[in-house]
Formats: C-alpha cells, structure tokens, sequence
C-alpha cells in the first residue's frame, strides 16, 4: 500500500525572515560537462577527470577543494572564514566531503541524501544563519562519474551496457557561501535569500532498477512538491522557475504525472525545468540524462545563477531529489527509498518578515 502523495504532515515547511543571502557560489566540472550545452557558465572546467591525481576519489575531492575557495575568492573570503562547512557526496561513508574537510580548518558536518543533499545542505545552512548561530556557512557538494559507477553498478572499465533509462552521473563539485546580512555590495550583483524550506519524507515505490532511479525518485519529488505548494498557500505558476535536482527524462515525466493524477495539478515546461536535462545534450548520449550531487548545484550555481536576469527570476523553488539505496541493500533485495527536500529563493528586494513560521 503506497502513502498517498503530499499528505499534510506538520511542521514539515519552515517559513524564514529572508535573513540568509547567497553571497557567493562556485561551480567545477569535468570535461564533458564542460562540452554540454551549459559549458560557458561554469566557473571552472578540468581538463581531464582526473585531476592530475592518482585515483577518481581523489579527483572528486580535488574538485569539491577548489569549488570551496572559489567560491570564497569571490567574496574576498577564504575557508577559515566560514564558521560551518556542511557537505556531502555519494561515496561510502562520504570521504570526498571529509577528507577534504580534513584539509580546512573549518567545523564540519557531513550530510547524506544522496542527490539532494544540496538542497539538504541549504536548508541546514539557512536555519543555522537564520537563528544566529553561524555567520557564514558554506554548503558543498560533488560527485564523480566514475567513483559513483564504481560503487553503485560496474567499474566503467568493464564497459558494461547502459539500458535506455540509465543517468550520467555529473563530473563535477559546488560550493555556496551563505552569509547573515544585508545586500552585497555591488548593486548590480544577483542576490538570493533563502524563504522557506520543506523537508521531504522517505518514499518508496518499489522500484529495484539500480539504473532506473528517475522512477524511484518521482514519487518523492511529487510528494514534496505537493506539500510545499499546500503549505505555502502556492500554485506552480506563483514561481518563475521550478528546478527539479536530476529526475532525467523519464523521471520529470513521471513526476508531472503523478502530481496531475493526484491533485490536478499540471505543471508547466515553460517554468518547470530539471538539472539532469539541462547539463547534456542528446548528441552527448547520457540516456535518461545526467544525475548525482553535483547535476543541480553546478546548474544553478552556472547556468541559472548567471542567466537569472536575462531569465528574470525573482522566485525559485529548488526541489532535490535523491535515491537512498546502497549496492549492499540491492543485492538483498531491498527497493529504491527515496527523498525530495525543496528550498525557496527570493531574487532581489525581498523584505524580511516579521518572524520565522512553522506549518
């Protein structure tokens, strides 16, 4: 018996002040990121997956490193500035974010819902500048193609076959630096505050396909989105753009279809777009489309962030999507869980409310 999709849950929409900005964010990828459609907004592109390092995990911690201190350069900041780095990835006991935790001297938390860990990160980050308990946070998060074939299917040396429904999982690293506070300095600079929250809950609809997780991931990805919408008193048209995290082709449809099938609600392509989409391009033969840690916040953080004015955004709903399996719990036989946790921004002029709200 499946839960029924966006069933009112208390507390689970936090509603903030709009006292946490985005002051600065980095984005880094690999080469065929860099190819894609989006390759001209990245901050940094590498010349080749490897890093110059001596295995792919070390690769993925060099990237997430120098998404960090770009990120900081651009706010005349360094890491030691920070007084929380919140960050996480999809390796074992997350040694891409802690061993290059190891390398700052920051306080670090480590965090894990898989693909939506980045938006897990900005919520986290958010309450604790919100509440007064840190300054500035950086949130950060990366991914590896070949780390995470590696540890989820087959060693990509094995050349195995990728059916139709398959994800690419991005190459890449991204890092925000929220800070409490008013504008930046540059009047002409974007500027984001963080508005709302909603935590997403662990769905599962018994998918077992290691390479199909847009299924698994599309009933929690409708299951958030339909509370947000329900909690803050929203339609999808009240936002300028919906950035789904890396649902990939057949998981963005199965997502509009279920949000139609049990609510009527009909999303529309013109504001609805997803990361997993957007970040290659069909010549690039990625399957479904891209995924991982890194497919949403190096989209945002490249493509979204420096477009947002051409885009003319002021409202955006990030909804971060992550399948919460293992290869150990498969090969058990266990089903996908999955999780979608969404964060609301505000592009410039917002006003602070009176006080945060809980629904």
């Amino acid at each position: 018996m499946f839960p029924a999709l966006g069933s009112a849950e208390a507390g689970s929409t936090i509603q903030l002040r709009g006292r946490c900005r985005i002051a600065s964010l980095a984005s880094v990828v690999g080469p065929m990121e860099g190819r894609g459609p989006l390759g001209e907004f990245f901050d940094l592109v590498t010349e080749d997956d490897l890093l110059g390092q001596s295995s792919w995990e070390k690769a993925e911690r060099e990237m997430l490193l120098q998404s960090i201190r770009i990120a900081c350069q651009k706010a005349d900041l360094t890491p030691d500035d920070a007084q929380m780095l919140l960050a996480g990835d999809l390796l074992n006991q997350l040694i891409t974010s802690g061993y290059a935790a190891r390398s700052l001297d920051v306080p670090y938390l480590g965090l894990y819902s898989a693909c939506a860990t980045f938006v897990e990160s900005l919520f986290l980050g958010a309450v604790l500048v919100e509440g007064g308990f840190c300054e500035r946070v950086i949130c950060a998060t990366s991914s590896h193609h070949n780390t995470a074939e590696r540890q989820y299917r087959l060693p990509t040396e094995f050349a195995a076959q990728r059916p139709p429904e398959a994800q690419w999982t991005v190459t890449g690293a991204a890092a925000f630096l929220l800070c409490d506070g008013g504008p930046t300095q540059a009047a002409d600079e974007v500027q984001a505050r963080v508005m709302a929250a909603t935590m997403g809950r662990v769905v599962d609809y018994s998918v077992s396909d290691t390479y199909d997780l847009g299924s698994a991931m599309a009933p929690a990805a409708a299951d958030t989105l339909i509370r947000h919408l329900s909690n803050t008193g929203q339609d999808p048209e009240d936002f300028d753009l919906i950035l789904t995290g890396d649902l990939g082709k057949l998981g963005s449809r199965l997502t509009r279809q279920l949000i139609q099938k049990s609510r009527g609600i009909k999303l529309s392509r013109g504001n609805c777009w997803d990361a997993g989409r957007l970040i290659y391009s069909s010549e690039q033969k990625v399957q479904a489309g891209g995924s991982g840690c890194a497919c949403q916040p190096v989209t945002f953080a490249g493509y979204i962030w420096k477009m947002a004015k051409e885009l003319d955004l002021q409202q955006v709903l990030l909804l971060g999507t992550g399948a919460l399996h293992s290869p150990v719990a498969c090969q058990q036989g266990e089903s996908i869980p999955a999780v979608a946790h969404a964060v609301e921004l505000h592009f410039a002029g917002v006003q602070a409310g009176e006080k945060p709200s809980i629904t």
